[in-house]
């Protein structure tokens, strides 16, 4: 055989048997011990290990009292104050424990207190595997570390990630709030915590509910997924995503958002919302739309952006942008709307328009006032510029009054009468019982009355300085029966609660749908661990 061959085989030879013995259980090996006793009547098999023990095997070193050394099996027992500590990172203390040293897996019991430079678990047993760096109890445990104690049923400590895992009943308390879930994963040097499945959180302040969340115990920073709300006193947030800082009292949501506020009787919906508790006040886009009840009725006021602010008694929402409104019986459009509950003044700006039932109102503002008392719309005043528009019930003509100013009342939260005034204008198509046309009358005043049955004009009242008459139909022609400035709008007018809504927000809902809808078949997965929680180390390691 050739030199090369025989040196080539030795090599191989020398490797392989380094590496079984790199593969073969080390042995535990006795560093001290005051007495040192072999009694194979008490304990066949065993050396008695007794006073100031201490064995060291692969790295980590074991004390105690007393111990039963099972020299074959690699297996020893220890009593009394027994400790096994793994580098400077992890004790284990327990007045009894077991470790084998050929599976690399302790076993300690009795007051059994496993600590790191983040946490302490206080438990009855800790079974700790070196080899996966696992510790695992199933009886009563209390963590405490800086800023919370953790008490559950059972769990499991992960040494490498600082991570404890809780699938049974577990409680986080803090100074500031108590979390309570059964699915929690906590990470001891962040204090990161991740909750998965019904989930709350309890403090003073307010009262949390999620099924999927993150929460930053020592920052006081959250991320809420699935059915996840937000309550206070007075008011309900939810969202299919809730951002929350505690510290600030400032909450976001995102996707499906609804805020409910119990004690001013209103709903503002959209899906994008930020909430300041402690200015009171909270900002909504993104087909945003606040819903009050007025009466048996619901008001629904939709803008590009909703404002709502103020303490009970005080509460304001303005609506910018393109506002569209609806009610049973009424709806509008202006640029923006100012609504204050302490005056009871709802001001239409910017091109209002009014639909009340078949008639069409504009002016330059429009104020509508209700009863503080009564919850009741109570008046309606139309400044400048007035213009009120209906068709002819039956022909193609418009009944027309033009004037500055329109001052009208409500019963039953209808509008019922109203007095236009100054410079008043008229063109009515007068009719009989039978419907027929007697004539259209057209002339001008100082005043005018109109009082309305349901939805049309019942009766028209002239007052002062009236000059005008009653045309035949043939004797008026067609342009002289158009009061200047006349536009009818009628294709625009709002006719039920989802009118309010332009094409393009009602678009961007249904992609919204379907995000939801895909979120939701991911309510039983875990929230993916952020990068923030696996660097955390490294990062606090920079500064």
């Amino acid at each position: 055989m050739k030199k090369s061959q025989f040196f080539l085989r030795y090599c191989l030879l020398l490797i392989c048997t380094n590496f079984i013995l790199a593969q073969a259980p080390k042995k535990i090996v006795v560093e001290h011990s005051d007495y040192f006793d072999v009694n194979q009547v008490e304990i066949p098999d065993a050396v008695l290990l007794t006073g100031n023990v201490r064995v060291n095997h692969d790295g980590a070193v074991l004390t105690c009292n007393k111990a039963y050394f099972f020299q074959k099996e690699n297996y020893l027992k220890a009593f009394g104050n027994v400790q096994l500590v793994q580098g400077d990172t992890l004790f284990l203390n327990s007045k009894y424990a077991e470790y084998n040293g050929n599976l690399k897996k302790a076993y300690a019991t009795g007051n059994a207190v496993m600590s790191s430079p983040d946490a302490t678990l206080a438990t009855d047993t800790i079974n700790f595997d070196r080899n996966t760096q696992e510790a695992y109890y199933n009886s009563l445990g209390t963590i405490v570390n800086k800023d919370n104690t953790l008490k559950s049923k059972s769990g499991k400590y992960y040494v490498a990630e600082k991570k404890f895992q809780f699938l049974t009943a577990v409680t986080i308390t803090n100074p500031t709030y108590v979390i309570k879930t059964n699915h929690l994963d906590y990470y001891t040097n962040s204090g990161h915590s991740y909750l998965l499945g019904p989930s709350t959180i309890t403090s003073k302040a307010n009262y949390i509910y999620t099924e999927k969340g993150f929460y930053d115990t020592k920052k006081n920073l959250a991320h809420f997924l699935n059915k996840s709300y937000i309550r206070y006193d007075d008011r309900v947030i939810k969202g299919d995503s809730l951002y929350y800082d505690r510290n600030r009292e400032f909450a976001s949501a995102t996707r499906n958002v609804k805020i409910t506020d119990s004690i001013n009787r209103g709903i503002v919906k959209g899906n994008y919302a930020e909430i300041y508790k402690k200015q009171d006040s909270m900002f909504v886009t993104k087909r945003a739309v606040a819903v009050n009840f007025v009466e048996n009725d619901s008001v629904y006021i939709h803008g590009k952006k909703l404002m709502v602010t103020g303490k009970e008694g005080n509460h304001i929402i303005r609506a910018f942008n393109n506002v569209r409104f609806f009610k049973t019986d009424m709806s509008g459009k202006c640029d923006s709307i100012h609504s204050s509950s302490k005056t009871a003044l709802t001001k239409l700006m910017g091109n209002p328009i009014l639909w009340n039932g078949e008639n069409q109102i504009t002016g330059d503002v429009m104020h509508l006032i209700g009863n503080n008392n009564t919850k009741e719309l109570d008046s309606l005043k139309v400044l400048n510029n007035t213009f009120l528009v209906s068709k002819d019930t039956l022909g193609t003509g418009y009944n027309q009054v033009k004037g500055q100013n329109l001052f009208g009342k409500f019963e039953e939260g209808k509008l019922h009468d109203v007095d236009i005034i100054k410079n008043t204008e008229v063109i009515y198509y007068m009719r009989n019982d039978d419907k027929e046309l007697i004539g259209i009358n057209k002339n001008v005043s100082s005043k005018i009355n109109i009082i309305f049955d349901e939805k049309t004009i019942e009766t028209i009242t002239f007052f002062q300085q009236v000059d005008g008459d009653i045309y035949p139909e043939k004797d008026l022609p067609e342009n002289a029966r158009k009061l200047r400035g006349l536009v009818w709008r009628g294709e625009e007018r709002i006719k039920s609660k989802d009118d309010i809504f332009p094409p393009e927000e009602n678009e961007d809902n249904d992609k919204i749908s379907n995000a939801t809808k895909a979120e939701e078949a991911k309510k039983d997965v875990p929230m993916k661990i952020r990068k923030e929680t696996l660097n955390y180390d490294k990062k606090k390691g920079k500064k």
